[in-house]
């Protein structure tokens, strides 16, 4: 997961993980601040991978080091809503 200020992502993803049950599961939060690492696949702030995939990608959306939004069931959000991050994880486990 790369965000510019990762805490609010980190604490949403923390939350379904516990949610979903799965406290063991770990994951790493990186600050990307470095153009080239727009290659890792970064299409903006947040970028969430899920199993080295970013689910919530956008197809033909540029990678860049930008600010981002999600396409939420309320509209847009700076984090993916809380149902749409459940069924990513639950997909994945």
């Amino acid at each position: 997961m790369w965000h510019r200020g990762h805490r609010p992502a980190a604490e949403h993803f923390r939350g379904v993980l516990k949610e979903l049950g799965l406290h063991d599961t770990t994951f790493t939060t990186r600050t990307t601040a470095d153009q080239a690492e727009v290659e890792l696949g970064l299409t903006g702030s947040p970028t969430i991978f899920v199993d080295g995939q970013a689910p919530f990608t956008e197809p033909g959306r540029a990678a860049g080091l930008t600010c981002r939004v999600f396409h939420t069931p309320d509209g847009l959000a700076g984090l993916p809503a809380t149902g749409q991050l459940r069924q990513v994880l639950a997909d994945a486990s």
